[in-house]
């Protein structure tokens, strides 16, 4: 075996750093010759070499709920999951047989996402030190969430008593009225429907983050050993994350829906029809855009905040490498990861679904309405079961996932992005055969009997779309095609040209998913409206369903893509703590490649998301106008543009798109002078922290970035929340002098539509550069054009820095902002009248 060098030493972060180890490199050839000693685990004498790392909270942190549930006796506990679970399917047989199915499938989910948990933990942390710099981080993320979530819970109780004074006060919807379900009752179940949304929100997040924090030094451990078992980990890890998260978004939506069902009575004489009972959802749905939101702006601020701050000194001020432990603000950037791409990430997919759910479950009751079906259950209740084979088909692709030996072609490891292609193509399989038996079991009816066939099509147009949208973004970020090399290759020639060049390449990159956006919304409405479905007067009414069914095609693999989604940040902190524990350099070799993938696979996530996000904001924005429609009781199916006050209502939506773009990026940029100013001064004032003599104070950059990020979130916050609400009631004052009733209505219907667009196409630019930006620096790593340290590099890490707010900041909260600007039409619209 061969010795590492620098083992003169321990790494203490309190205490004596006289004796802090040498950042070492060994050559491919000792790298070689210590894979037997990695494939068994035996390192040598450098694990029994203790370090102690920092932990920025005295004990670690439990939620309040996890706290009252451990104190409960166990079979009083079990007996109490058995009487809600026995509750559960009550209310779900008296509601519909589909309902039960949508929670046996939910329910089966979470116990295969307690297998793939207790999997993941049963793996080994490694070496002390190892061990030490997770607990860190873990203390750290936990103690940024519970302090982040707090700040927004007060704001959501205070939403909730505006939506409940409003609601006390509006008009009610005609059909409401005459089935019984007056202002408090209308008032009472939005507020609930919010709460409940905030709350699973919450806890998708928290899911999100719980697991990262947990399997990064899994993921560390196994990567002494195998590139292909740290691959597994890291998959699986991400698998728990997003089994958990799409099931509690179909189970609560389908809990909520029964639950109303039975206590309204619906269907009944003189009682609520079960077409309209969908409108009353979308209080859920908007409290899970709010808490997403405020999340992915929180969590993107304080991980970007710290990644640029460790970037600009520590890489090219100091000339270390990336993660390297004489870096200030480098746990608070590995704490960013966790708490920006993995809780966001999990509360941002969960709000995506649950509003597209939604709004399918509107427009499904309303076509069933407008064409008489004798049973519309099957329409309204579609999204659920499409969602409960997602979490079946998902499942599969994760377990097609598996360890074997790594395979090595003239010394490269398994391309690990071909691996998660395979899985991703298996789910893809699975999930046109399972989207066609749900639209024949669903979507058939007498009055069409050929109609289902064209849905399953616009179902494949969905799934199609999808797969697009992530080879697309594959190609402009993946450092193997030519965007990205051509990016790299700029930086050779200096700053100004690798940002210019990363600029026009975000750029570019809007226009093919747009195409692809306008023909699937084309070829799913112009399905809808052939097949067959026709009102009273004969008119073709599937279009917008269609529309809708293609939107649930392209989510019918969301878990899937969320676990590539959560894969990246996992790879990430592995990275890390392999980096500030001085693994050999064959063990950071596969971390970066891991690395690699996972910038690649998040951005290819996020593009997705912007994709659903567009057909799912067009949804919104239908049964938006459906919902105006019934309070106002004329109809509402069109708005002209050629009136002045609905034009400055569509600019007024695209400048908050910028205002919000501008506001998210800046946010970034004062809290990361404020981290590069305290690294420098660190520095400065210890200059032993170079030479290992002197230990830096990472908690001073984590407290920096957690206070910032939780004050800079308020105002593009609030921006989101207040700008259509007072647009929509002044219009609507203006529209009452001037004899124009609906012009209120018609005026956020073009601030929502112009800012649908202009969000999409900002979106699509500020991710899909931001990730290129980031590949072209790891493409440099790799050690082409100079290598790590080189001028090429320096330029890389600069453009890398000015696309961190672009595509973890501003960029995954546009796509939440579009959706929560729908959702919240949706809950105010009666103020608008």
């Amino acid at each position: 075996m061969i010795e590492r060098p620098g083992t003169g030493g321990e790494l203490p972060l309190s205490g004596d750093f006289n004796s802090f180890p040498v950042a070492r490199r060994v050559n491919s050839f000792q790298a070689v010759a210590m894979d037997d000693d990695m494939e068994g685990g035996n390192l040598g004498p450098y694990q029994d070499r203790l370090r102690t790392f920092p932990n920025m909270r005295t004990k670690p942190y439990t939620p309040m709920i996890f706290r009252l549930l451990m104190r409960i006796n166990v079979r009083v506990l079990l007996v109490l999951l058995l009487v809600g679970l026995g509750a559960i399917f009550y209310i779900g047989a008296r509601t519909s047989p589909i309902i039960v199915f949508v929670f046996s499938i939910c329910i089966i989910s979470f116990l295969v996402s307690i297998y793939l948990y207790k999997w993941v933990l049963s793996k080994d942390e490694g070496p002390p030190e190892m061990a030490q710099i997770s607990d860190a981080i873990r203390d750290g993320a936990e103690g940024f969430f519970r302090t982040q979530y707090g700040t927004i819970s007060k704001m959501a109780v205070l939403l909730g008593l505006v939506i409940f004074s409003i609601y006390m006060f509006r008009s009610t919807n005609p059909h409401q009225e005459s089935s019984g379900v007056g202002r408090a009752t209308s008032a009472y179940i939005t507020v609930a429907a919010f709460f409940l949304g905030a709350l699973c929100s919450g806890i998708a997040g928290y899911v999100g983050m719980w697991v990262s924090v947990r399997a990064n030094v899994r993921v560390s451990s196994a990567a002494r050993r195998s590139a292909r078992e740290a691959l597994q980990i890291a998959v699986r890890a991400g698998g728990f994350s997003a089994l958990v998260v799409v099931g509690m978004a179909v189970v609560g939506i389908a809990i909520l829906y029964a639950t109303f069902y039975v206590l309204l009575e619906v269907d009944t004489p003189g009682a609520m029809k079960v077409t309209e009972l969908p409108l009353l959802l979308v209080g859920y749905g908007f409290g899970a855009s709010f808490v997403a939101l405020f999340a992915q702006l929180g969590g993107g601020i304080f991980t970007k905040a710290a990644d640029v701050g460790a970037d600009l000194v520590g890489k090219v001020e100091q000339g270390i490498p990336e993660d390297d432990p004489r870096n200030p603000a480098v746990i608070a950037d590995l704490v960013g990861d966790n708490v920006g791409d993995c809780a966001a990430r999990g509360a941002d997919l969960f709000e995506s679904i649950a509003a597209e759910i939604i709004s399918a479950m509107i427009l499904g009751g309303t076509m069933a309405k407008r064409c008489k079906i004798e049973d519309p259950s099957g329409f309204i209740l579609f999204p659920l079961v499409v969602h409960s084979f997602d979490l079946v088909i998902s499942s599969v692709g994760i377990f097609s996932i598996r360890n074997t030996r790594d395979s090595v072609v003239l010394g490269a490891i398994e391309d690990p992005m071909a691996i998660l292609q395979k899985g991703y193509s298996v789910t893809i399989v699975l999930a046109v055969l399972t989207f066609g038996l749900s639209t024949r079991w669903m979507l058939y009816t007498e009055e069409a009997p050929s109609a289902w066939m064209n849905f399953a099509l616009c179902g494949l147009v969905g799934i199609m779309t999808a797969y697009a949208f992530v080879l697309i973004t594959k190609y402009y970020t993946d450092y193997k095609h030519e965007p990205v090399r051509s990016l790299a290759l700029s930086s050779a020639t200096g700053h100004g040209t690798n940002i210019i060049a990363g600029v026009s390449l975000g750029l570019e990159s809007t226009a093919l998913p747009v195409l692809v956006i306008s023909v699937s919304i084309i070829s799913a409405y112009w399905l809808g409206q052939t097949s067959g479905l026709v009102d009273e007067s004969g008119s073709p009414t599937g279009g917008l369903f269609g529309t809708a069914v293609a939107t649930m095609g392209m989510l019918s693999t969301a878990a899937y893509v969320l676990t590539m989604d959560m894969f990246g940040p996992i790879a990430d902190n592995a990275g890390g703590i392999v980096e500030m524990s001085q693994q050999p350099e064959s063990v950071r070799e596969i971390t970066d490649l891991l690395d690699a993938v996972g910038n690649t696979t998040k951005a290819t996530t996020k593009g997705f998301a912007i994709g659903s996000a567009a057909l799912a904001s067009f949804l919104l924005f239908s049964a938006y106008m459906d919902e105006v429609a019934s309070f106002a009781n004329v109809p509402f199916n069109q708005v002209d543009i050629a009136i002045p006050e609905v034009f400055v209502g569509g600019l007024l939506g695209s400048m908050l798109i910028f205002l919000f773009s501008a506001w998210a990026c800046s946010a970034v940029g004062r809290t990361a002078q404020e981290v590069v100013n305290e690294v420098r001064r660190q520095f400065i004032e210890r200059p032993g922290i170079m030479d290992y003599k002197e230990k830096p104070d990472y908690s001073r950059c984590v407290s920096i970035v957690a206070s910032a990020s939780l004050r800079e979130m308020i105002k593009p916050g609030a921006l989101a929340i207040i700008s259509p609400i007072a647009v929509g009631f002044i219009f609507r004052v203006l529209g009452y002098y001037t004899g124009q009733p609906l012009l209120g209505a018609k005026v956020v219907c073009s601030m929502l539509m112009f800012a649908t667009v202009s969000g999409i196409l900002m979106a699509l630019f500020l991710n899909t550069s931001g990730g290129a930006w980031d590949n072209a620096k790891k493409y440099i790593e790799t050690g082409v054009l100079g290598g790590k340290g080189s001028e090429c590099h320096k330029a890389a890490v600069t453009g890398d820095t000015v696309g961190d707010p672009f595509k973890d900041t501003a960029g995954p909260s546009l796509h939440v902002l579009i959706k929560m600007l729908a959702t919240i039409t949706l809950v105010m619209a009666p103020i608008f009248l």
